[in-house]
């Protein structure tokens, strides 16, 4: 018996059997796509040697690089205006908790999250058909268009993350600043701002993945000289799949890891600041 149990490995358990296959399924494709962006043949599916030669190839193709340049801009730009309004939309519907009308802008504000693209993408094309009918803007769809798109969807995704913060906050905290003198104002950037600065950075970050990852609205409001990285690799993937296509999103896939990793380690060194304040006030509460 004694044998036995030197020898004996405890059985996985159900949920870490599920945990490890979710997690194959997740990220072992992405590993075979950069195995295959160092691969030297055309032929994306059959090995023939190592080479870097792709990438090569993928910086000298203009059109890629400025898909790519178009749409790091306008998803810097969605994110920005995305959390300034729907920072403003989460203070109204949780700080202001009754005024006329406060059922249907909560309605209108998440809609998009329901809403089907297409339907977002068709409605927003026949506004922008109209307005350029009657007062003749926009003459051209391309990168304000699809900015403004982009904004209207984001930003119901940003609200939920930031309202979500704000209804867990102690609003006992605000109440002290406003009775030592502070307006409100003086109270949202001394006292909330930096209580929900977690959330706002989240909802940036949302923001300008479902911004860089879209293709379905864009591909309604964009005009034809306004194409987008995700319009270009899907009409690269239609005509045949290309190793450089395999070297952009292992470039995307790297620099997201590496950007994810120092984020979580700069949460884990805030974390451990914060542990280490409480323990000190704990020690010495004089």
């Amino acid at each position: 018996m004694a044998v036995r149990s030197m020898f004996s490995f405890s059985r996985p358990s159900f949920p870490g059997v599920m945990l490890g296959l979710g997690y194959f399924f997740l990220y072992a494709p992405m590993l075979v796509l950069i195995a295959y962006s160092f691969n030297e043949n055309k032929r994306v599916n059959v090995w023939s040697g190592f080479s870097t030669k792709w990438y090569g190839e993928l910086l000298a193709n203009d059109a890629m690089m400025a898909a790519v340049a178009m749409s790091l801009k306008l998803a810097l730009a969605t994110a920005t205006l995305a959390v300034v309004f729907g920072t403003l939309a989460a203070l109204m519907l949780t700080r202001l908790r009754r005024f006329p009308g406060r059922t249907l802008f909560g309605g209108m504000v998440t809609a998009p999250l329901v809403m089907p693209e297409v339907i977002t993408g068709l409605s927003l094309l026949l506004l922008f058909v109209a307005l350029a009918d009657t007062i003749g803007w926009p003459a051209n769809r391309g990168f304000v268009t699809i900015w403004i798109a982009h904004v209207t969807f984001c930003m119901a995704y940003a609200t939920v993350v930031i309202s979500a913060r704000l209804r867990e906050m102690d609003t006992s905290l605000e109440e002290a600043a406003m009775d030592l003198g502070a307006n409100r104002i003086q109270t949202f950037f001394a006292i909330t701002l930096p209580i929900i600065a977690p959330a706002l950075v989240a909802g940036w970050l949302l923001a300008f993945t479902l911004s860089l990852d879209d293709l379905v609205i864009a591909s309604f409001v964009a005009g034809p000289d306004s194409t987008t990285l995700p319009m270009i690799v899907f009409s690269s993937v239609r005509l045949g799949l290309s190793p450089e296509v395999n070297a952009l999103a292992t470039i995307l896939i790297v620099t997201v890891t590496a950007v994810s990793l120092v984020g979580f380690w700069f949460m884990d060194r805030n974390d451990r600041k914060r542990q280490r304040e409480m323990q000190a006030a704990l020690a010495h509460p004089d």
